[in-house]
């Protein structure tokens, strides 16, 4: 099971405040446009070395979680 918790960041001096993976600056955007664009986990992993499998489900998860929330309607 992948722990975003310790897999996402988000550091106001880095990318702008916007969620990167492991404090490096790889932003969970670029590996979700990279997925977006038809590669695979194992494809964005060879193209990014410093990443590995978790790190992108990771990405999958957090972005899940933030269009997962609740909507009031008034």
């Amino acid at each position: 099971m992948t722990n975003i918790e310790n897999r996402i960041t988000i550091e106001p001096e880095k990318c702008g405040g916007r969620p990167c993976i492991r404090g490096m600056r790889i932003r969970v955007t670029d590996v979700l446009d990279l997925l977006a664009s038809g590669l695979s986990k194992e494809e964005i992993v060879e193209e990014m070395p410093d990443l590995d499998l978790d790190d992108v489900i990771a990405c999958l998860k957090y972005a899940s979680l933030r269009l997962s929330h609740p909507v009031l309607v008034a």
